[in-house]
């Protein structure tokens, strides 16, 4: 797209998505690194040599779509589709400063055209609201709850598994998340 659309004070247009590389590897670990985003996601940190090895291992996974989010051509984050003991999933990670713009149902709308795999699940921490809505805006909903590990030993968090049913590709509505 070209341009910029502002809409509720987002920016949507802006976003792109684009096949990851090696070279976003730095951006993303910083990304991920950051303590405040890894309580949101609920998912802990990767030391930098566990990132690395966790990304070269996806990078060379011909069955993992991946790419990166891109807004103004800036790498905001990743997006990735997988399967999990035979399970189509999907999962995202936008960089904090990139929150609260409408990027991740942008993203997450685009991102549905690449995987064909239905249903698609997402897990997601139920105390990350605005994750929940990026995935029910493009069309996915509670179909179960679970705990998982997450902080000190014996800690877990709650969430929700949400499910994608439709086989053609989801239209967000919406952008503001």
């Amino acid at each position: 797209m070209t341009g910029r659309t502002e809409r509720e004070g987002t920016v949507t247009d802006a976003v792109r998505l684009r096949d990851v590389t090696e070279g976003d590897l730095p951006i993303l670990f910083e990304q991920q690194w950051d303590p405040e985003a890894n309580r949101m996601a609920a998912f802990p940190a990767r030391d930098r040599e566990a990132f690395m090895v966790h990304w070269m291992k996806i990078l060379g996974d011909a069955t993992v779509t991946k790419k990166a989010i891109l807004f103004d051509d800036q790498v905001a984050g990743n997006i990735v589709s997988f399967e999990q003991s035979g399970v189509p999933k999907v999962g995202y990670w936008i960089g904090k400063s990139y929150w609260g713009k409408g990027i991740a149902t942008k993203a997450l709308s685009e991102f549905l055209g690449y995987v064909e795999a239905r249903p698609l699940y997402a897990h997601v921490a139920k105390h990350n609201v605005a994750s929940i809505r990026v995935l029910e805006k493009c069309g996915f909903t509670i179909c179960g709850e679970d705990k998982v590990p997450f902080g000190a030993p014996g800690e877990e968090v709650e969430e929700f598994i949400m499910k994608l049913t439709s086989k053609q590709k989801a239209e967000c509505t919406g952008t503001k998340v």
